[in-house]
């Protein structure tokens, strides 16, 4: 397996490091996996802070992979997707989708409330997952363990980490 370089950002108004266990559930899988855990962070609901917590880790040469939790769903504060969605250059909707039908095998229609997504900026993957520690581990557990699994086949996201770039 090739080692990816991580950062996560939880986005809350009400987590702390402490009682963040969204983040400590994805820091954990990372690492057990033998990916590299560059940066970790809290941050408010609010787009402005996430961009601007953001934009230094995707300028990063070294990020790979950012991975938020928090702030997806439907309500005023929930602003993860408006703020990651400046910073993309290109969207993959096929994470959200396969995100919602996952989540729909446990907790049936209520994952409609979910707007996890992702899209890649400048060159690093950004993965945006709700803030629940169930949530985290499904999209880790049946999406992201493989994708950032350099072994799996028939294709993953880090083979083509050299080409996110080219024009």
């Amino acid at each position: 397996m090739t080692p990816v370089n991580i950062a996560i950002l939880t986005i809350s108004d009400t987590r702390r490091k402490k009682d963040d266990r969204s983040g400590d559930l994805l820091q954990q899988r990372i690492t057990e996996v033998g990916h590299n855990l560059l940066f970790r962070d809290i941050v408010e609901d609010d787009v402005e802070k996430i961009v601007a917590k953001l934009a230094p880790w995707i300028d990063e040469t070294d990020v790979d992979v950012i991975i938020t939790t928090g702030g997806t769903g439907v309500t005023g504060r929930d602003v993860t997707p408006e703020a990651v969605m400046q910073l993309w250059d290109k969207e993959i909707p096929g994470f959200g989708e396969l995100f919602r039908w996952i989540s729909y095998q446990k907790i049936a229609t209520s994952t409609i409330q979910s707007r996890a997504c992702a899209g890649v900026a400048n060159g690093t993957y950004i993965f945006s997952l709700p803030g629940s520690p169930n949530a985290c581990r499904d999209g880790w557990d049946e999406i992201l363990i493989y994708q950032l699994d350099s072994r799996h086949s028939p294709c993953n996201f880090v083979e083509l980490m050299p080409r996110l770039r080219e024009n």
